[in-house]
């Protein structure tokens, strides 16, 4: 494990303490969250086919693991925290980079963070409101208690952070074996009239390329271990050994489950606009014992919000090391290796979103954008083997794999493009009004004397407020 030091500047170098078991339950936990408890309602309805959705889901397994693997030749060739945004800064330069920083902090990161949190809320008190919707306003504060503890534990302690993600990540892995193993015995036992024609339904390639956002939602988090590769271990050996371990994992347990779904759940109940599929599947197969599903998933999405802050912290950190983010992001606590000011103002913006109910709607509108800034980092990836040969990479892909992967990006672009343009140009607008921010905020240099003496003060009163010093990041990022 790597040293703490602390420079005769007060920089400080952050510890490598993430373990190949550590970076394990952050990909499987930061993945497996919200995401297989809301996103089989959305693939089902947008086919209306069983066999069709256990396909797309097997499908979404291989593409994110296809990414990953790309990631990790990124994340072992540019070993900077920050992922995508390292990645896209080094083959394409700093407006490029601030505009993927800038969708994240605004939109991808808060949202992901509320949904989550929203979910974890709404199964809470599940148990005490079985016949009827739980109220709006509980669910919301819940939410918010759950980011505020979080965060918390965040700010005091990686060690915490890390045994969490590792306690919970074994807790929602025993409730998905539950209901996979619940779901096997019940197709044993002869209920196998859901499979009946299992590929009759209604779609197009537009509802095909809709319900892979759905599936690929619950999937997403497959990148997160990225962000956090200065403080791994061994990165160019567990980076990759992490992948291979999580993303099978993943896959398979998300394609059984979703079997167990529809063994238990009719196309009617799957079909009804206010389906809790989850809830359904513990009712219907559970009697008495019903509340535990609820609990499992309360459980679930409470790992996925702390990996998701987590993970979120260290990218808007590497952020402002390169300028493009307040310099009060790439403050860490001089003891403890904690980003407390980025990880606060992370949870202040995903507070924020709870304030409307409409999150999945902002799904919408940023998942082209996201899936273009995924593309963007790859197609980097391609054209950093053509400019610079010679930059050392660990893990070099086989070239067909991030070809095949591009493909499959361009399709869910492209076709939701053309079949919901309005949701397309409003996430292409949210993208591109971070131009002028960065000619403002970062391009310009000659600031106003007032700007500078402000900001200063503000660092200088966070500094001491949360006793936090610059980190000295071991590489920087180059283009």
């Amino acid at each position: 494990m790597g040293e703490e030091t602390q420079a005769s500047d007060g920089k400080v170098t952050l510890k490598r303490k993430i373990t190949l078991f550590n970076g394990v339950g952050i990909i499987i936990g930061t993945i497996i969250g919200s995401g297989i408890f809301i996103s089989p309602t959305g693939v089902f309805r947008y086919t209306q086919s069983v066999g069709a959705s256990l396909l797309i889901w097997l499908i979404c397994g291989l593409l994110s693991t296809l990414g990953a693997l790309c990631y990790a030749e990124l994340g072992t060739s540019i070993s900077r925290s920050g992922g995508d945004y390292a990645y896209i800064f080094t083959a394409f330069g700093p407006l490029p980079a601030f505009l993927r920083m800038w969708i994240a902090l605004l939109i991808i990161r808060p949202t992901t963070q509320a949904i989550v949190a929203i979910t974890f809320g709404q199964y809470v008190v599940k148990p005490f409101f079985p016949d009827c919707e739980p109220p709006e306003n509980a669910v919301r504060l819940l939410a918010a208690v759950c980011l505020c503890i979080l965060t918390a534990i965040n700010c005091i302690s990686v060690r915490w952070t890390m045994r969490i993600q590792d306690v919970f990540t074994s807790s929602k892995l025993l409730a998905l074996v539950v209901i996979i193993i619940s779901g096997i015995y019940y197709i044993a036992s002869g209920h196998t009239e859901n499979f009946e024609r299992a590929f009759d339904g209604e779609y197009s390639a537009g509802d095909i390329a809709m319900a892979f956002y759905s599936g690929l939602f619950a999937f997403g988090g497959w990148n997160y271990l990225n962000f956090v590769t200065e403080e791994l271990q061994d990165p160019y050996k567990n980076l990759p050994r992490a992948i291979w371990i999580a993303m099978p994992m993943v896959t398979i347990i998300y394609v059984m489950a979703n079997l167990a779904y529809f063994a238990v759940v009719t196309k009617t109940q799957w079909l009804d606009p206010k389906a809790v599929v989850a809830a359904i599947f513990g009712d219907q197969l559970f009697g008495s014992w019903s509340w535990l599903i609820p609990v499992f998933v309360a459980l679930s999405t409470f790992g996925g919000v702390n990996g998701v802050l987590f993970t979120s912290a260290r990218l808007f950190a590497t952020g402002a090391q390169e300028g493009h983010m307040p310099g009060f992001f790439t403050l860490f606590h001089v003891e403890k290796q904690t980003p407390i000011p980025s990880l606060i103002l992370t949870c202040f913006f995903s507070l924020l979103m709870l304030t409307t109910s409409n999150v999945i709607e902002l799904i919408n509108y940023y998942s082209q954008t996201l899936w273009l800034s995924v593309g963007a980092s790859v197609v980097g990836m391609l054209w950093l083997r053509k400019t610079k040969p010679e930059m050392s990479r660990p893990i070099r892909v086989n070239i067909i794999i991030p070809y095949l992967f591009l493909i499959a990006i361009g399709c869910l672009v492209i076709i939701p493009a053309i079949t919901q343009p309005k949701d397309t140009a409003i996430g292409i607008a949210i993208l591109l009004s971070g131009i002028p921010v960065y000619y403002l905020c970062v391009k310009w240099q000659n600031k106003p004397q007032c700007y500078n003496t402000a900001s200063g003060c503000i660092l200088r009163f966070l500094q001491k407020l949360c006793s936090c010093a610059y980190v000295d990041s071991s590489e920087k990022i180059t283009n």
